[in-house]
This record gives C-alpha cells, sequence and structure tokens, in this order.
C-alpha cells in the first residue's frame, strides 16, 4: 500500500497553482492506493480575524476565496483524472485511489464566521468548498480518520486548550500510534516501536506552496515545501519518503 500525502496549500486568490499540477503528475504516475490532503486547501483570507481592519485586509471577498480554491483543485485532480481516463480507454488496470481531506482551521472560518454572525447561516458553508465532487471523503476539523493504522487529523491537540502538539515525539506520545498532521509551517519526524515490534511514525508534514506569507519574516518563510510518499504501509508502519517542490519543479514544470 502506499499513501500520498498533501500537506497546507492555502490557495488564494492570485497566488500560484502550478506545484498542484506538479503533484497531480506525480500522483498519476506513481499511482498511491490512498491520497490524503491534511487540509488548509482554501486560506479563506476574507475570514481571517487577525488583520481585520488593517490596510491588507482591502478587497478580499468569501466568493474569490472559494472559486480560487475550487479552481486550484481542479489543477491537482486533472493528471489524475486524465490518467484514469487513458487507463480505461486503453483496458489498462484501472486505478482509483481513496481520497480523504481533514478539513483545517483555514476552512473552518467558515464556522467560526456562522457562530459568530448567525445571519450567515445557509448563506455560506462547507458545501461551498465542492470537495465531494472531486470524490474526497471530507471528515471535520480534528476529526481523526485512521487509514492502514495511521491517523491523519489537520492536527493532533496537546490537551483540553485544543493547542496543536508542540514536537513528533509529541505526536507519538499523545497518539500511541502512527500519525500524521499538518498545520505546523516546517516538517519534522520522529519515531517509535510498538511492544509487538511495529514501528511508529510520528510526521509532521509541513507545506506545500509557492508563495511566501504575509505574516511570516524572511527567515520563517523558509519552510521546506513539499509532498510526502508513504510506501510499504501495513499495520500503521511505513517508509517515509519526501518529494520536495523543487524535485517536483524539475520533474514536471513545462510538461
Amino acid at each position: 500500500m502506499k499513501h500520498l500525502i498533501i500537506p497546507d496549500t492555502q490557495v488564494k486568490p492570485n497566488s500560484p497553482t502550478e506545484h498542484l499540477r506538479w503533484a497531480g503528475m506525480y500522483a498519476a504516475e506513481k499511482k498511491p492506493d490512498v491520497i490524503v490532503h491534511i487540509g488548509d486547501h482554501f486560506d479563506m483570507p476574507s475570514l481571517s480575524t487577525w488583520d481585520v481592519g488593517k490596510k491588507s485586509f482591502e478587497g478580499r471577498r468569501y466568493k474569490d476565496d472559494i472559486a480560487a480554491g475550487i479552481e486550484a483543485m481542479k489543477v491537482f485532480m486533472n493528471p489524475i483524472q486524465e490518467e484514469q481516463a487513458r487507463l480505461k480507454r486503453n483496458k489498462e488496470k484501472q486505478w482509483h485511489p481513496r481520497l480523504v481531506y481533514t478539513l483545517g482551521n483555514h476552512e473552518n472560518r467558515i464556522e467560526r464566521a456562522i457562530e459568530s454572525d448567525s445571519k450567515l447561516e445557509g448563506l455560506i458553508g462547507y458545501k461551498d468548498l465542492e470537495l465531494e465532487s472531486f470524490g474526497f471523503e471530507v471528515y471535520s476539523y480534528l476529526e481523526v480518520v485512521v487509514v492502514d493504522q495511521i491517523a491523519y487529523s489537520h492536527f493532533f491537540t496537546s490537551g483540553v486548550m485544543g493547542r496543536p502538539v508542540a514536537s513528533a515525539n509529541a505526536l507519538l506520545n499523545k497518539r500511541h500510534m502512527s500519525a500524521v498532521m499538518g498545520h505546523v509551517q516546517d516538517r519534522s519526524i520522529a519515531f517509535a516501536r510498538r511492544a509487538d515490534g511495529v514501528n511508529l511514525t510520528g510526521l509532521f508534514s509541513g507545506i506545500y506552496y509557492q508563495h511566501d506569507e504575509d505574516y511570516l519574516t524572511p527567515q520563517t518563510n523558509g519552510s521546506w515545501r513539499g509532498i510526502w510518499m508513504l510506501n510499504e504501509v501495513r499495520n500503521g508502519g511505513f517508509d517515509e519518503m519526501p518529494v520536495s517542490i523543487n524535485y517536483l519543479r524539475k520533474k514536471y514544470q513545462g510538461k
């Protein structure tokens, strides 16, 4: 079994999306059994609360955030769908990976906006993201989905206050099983072994986008960017393989 992990993509209007085509082409070539998007594909800057009233907030629109995210998801899915059509046309072995999406805190801005202003109920909602139309199983914000004994969520909490665990080691100690999360800007990994000999891995998957974030500095914008292939998935164990955005650019740009 193979799982392909897509970390936070944080699409916003006018942000570059070619890297999503590269990830889709990589998926079409490697044909994982499961594709997990760890959440925060939709950045939703129009619903941000931290910079309301600032100059940077001017001109933001909910409909533009939604449209940008949907179009970017099409960019990712097109190479996958084209490969599926090619296989069917040539009567080759079919490939239909399980598609899993764990909603992130940026998508959760929609629910928070409704909680803050009940007049929005029925006017906006998760249905606007159209993730199911691409074939994704969609899991609620911070809901944990276990696939082949690997736990996935946008992030895992460290306690009752709901803050994210601080390290990959803490993730393993908290969950007692292999687990993968996003949310944190940089990648981190930790290992342990269960009493029955199964190797466990805790993985902070990093980010996968090209743009720099306005709220970060030149130093903190330098996080590793890429996707992950988990090979030889069995009983919660796997061989993790980072695939950097630079590698994908060199392999697929212009193709």
